[in-house]
């Protein structure tokens, strides 16, 4: 998401390379460029303009200090404004009462039911919860069974009444099973409906008064691009609904709705949908965002990845083990499998500053794990905790049994060898056990 912005961008920018300062002529030149780059991107018109008339107006009336170059600046300013733009600051949920209640609204395809088992899982995993999906959408064949599978998948409840199609009823009922059973959240799963469709708007508009919820959340399509900004303001004139999911922002998208929204409806975007897994969900941060856009990478982002992923006992445990030179395949297959539970490849290589840009045009497979998985499986017990015993005879067998040839057999182990020594030599450095460990506060300094 936003390649391409974030090259414009880069472009505009560099019409003020070897500037000496700023006038008015080199910033119109500049923001000009910066305006047709975001509306290529399907960002409003008039939030576009609004845009590079603020931006304008601040590098005008700032006198630009010697230390900074009148390049830098224009990235300054155009990022600060563009975290603006999106919200400033990220927006928590409200999750007050008990049980909290979370109605989720959108289009039809939009990923609603996905979205609800993704943000039940985070419910649960970070903040210790213990939701309840509730099935109301009545409509859709199979509906009902894929939250069920959803719910399956993250190992949360899922409460739904097959037959009955009054929504507001089947509601009610969930939220006193939540009462009666200590559910803290519930998670109400709507179908998808069109804002031009009275009868179903006027359903939900009914059910959001019959429940009362802690949050009404819009989930909507980024690859939709402006037009998604159109329908959440349809359907924010008629629910005024607390905050908006965009979903799919790891597709091919320019970006324009995740920019423009938050100023048409004056509502957060809350999280955003970065794949198809139950983990990838995000908080959405605004100067986070704002950072990847102009090719800074995010790395705090990056870290409180891994950090959901990481286990201090497993870590204690690695570290001996490293330490006794004990680290073997069984280990170096977990590591793998720890590295895929945090997201697309190519998405966490792009949180790296400098290395989105460097990697843009590569095609990163997202089972590029795959043979060396298939490998490692293919040895015995014995030979997974005892690479050394790994002659020629037992690597013909892996290479067949994997299907992969001797060289690819051979370079994996010496990987694994290399790999094995610098964790020795880490470990022997005295690194602590958990190398994600965020300064307190939670952010990088």
């Amino acid at each position: 998401m936003f390649e391409n912005l974030s090259e414009r961008l880069e472009r505009s920018f560099k019409l003020l390379k070897g500037e000496g300062k700023i006038t008015e002529i080199n910033v119109a030149e500049t923001l000009k460029d910066v305006r047709r780059a975001l509306l290529d991107a399907d960002v409003n018109y008039k939030v576009a303009k609004t845009f590079t008339d603020t931006v304008k107006q601040k590098a005008l009336g700032m006198n630009v200090l010697t230390a900074v170059k009148p390049g830098q600046l224009m990235v300054k300013l155009v990022h600060d404004e563009l975290a603006e733009l999106m919200g400033g600051k990220a927006a928590e949920l409200h999750l007050e009462s008990r049980p909290a209640i979370i109605l989720m609204s959108g289009l039809q395809g939009s990923g609603k039911t996905t979205f609800s088992g993704k943000l039940a899982n985070m419910l649960k995993t970070k903040q210790h919860k213990r939701p309840l999906l509730v099935a109301c959408d009545v409509y859709r064949p199979a509906a009902i069974q894929q939250l069920h599978v959803v719910g399956e998948s993250v190992g949360v409840d899922v409460y739904s009444e097959p037959g009955n199609k009054n929504v507001v009823e089947i509601a009610q009922n969930a939220i006193r099973k939540a009462r009666q059973e200590s559910y803290n959240v519930v998670i109400v799963d709507t179908a998808g409906r069109l804002a031009i469709d009275e009868e179903m708007m006027n359903e939900i508009a009914t059910l959001k008064a019959s429940i009362s919820p802690d949050e009404t959340l819009f989930v909507v399509d980024a690859m939709t691009g402006q037009d998604a900004v159109n329908t959440a303001k349809e359907f924010n004139d008629r629910l005024d609904f607390d905050g908006v999911v965009l979903t799919k922002l790891d597709g091919d998208t320019r970006g324009g709705a995740a920019l423009s929204i938050r100023t048409v409806v004056t509502k957060p975007i809350k999280f955003i949908g970065t794949g198809e897994k139950m983990e990838a969900i995000d908080v959405f941060h605004p100067s986070r965002m704002a950072d990847r856009i102009l090719g800074m990478g995010d790395v705090v982002s990056l870290v409180e990845r891994a950090q959901q992923q990481y286990d201090e006992e497993e870590a204690r445990r690695l570290q001996k083990k490293i330490a006794k030179n004990k680290f073997d395949f069984d280990d170096f297959l977990g590591q793998i499998q720890q590295i895929k539970k945090m997201g697309n490849i190519k998405e966490l290589a792009s949180m790296i500053p400098g290395v989105g840009k460097q990697i843009k045009d590569l095609d990163i497979d997202d089972d590029a794990f795959k043979s060396i998985e298939a490998i490692i499986q293919s040895m015995t017990p014995r030979e997974r905790q005892n690479p050394d015993i790994l002659n020629l005879s037992r690597k013909q067998r892996i290479a067949k049994g994997s299907g992969t040839d001797i060289q690819e057999v051979n370079r994996l182990i010496k990987q694994f060898d290399q790999t094995r020594k610098m964790m020795k030599m880490v470990s022997g450095m005295g690194m602590k056990a958990n190398p994600f460990r965020l300064p307190k506060g939670g952010a990088l300094r």
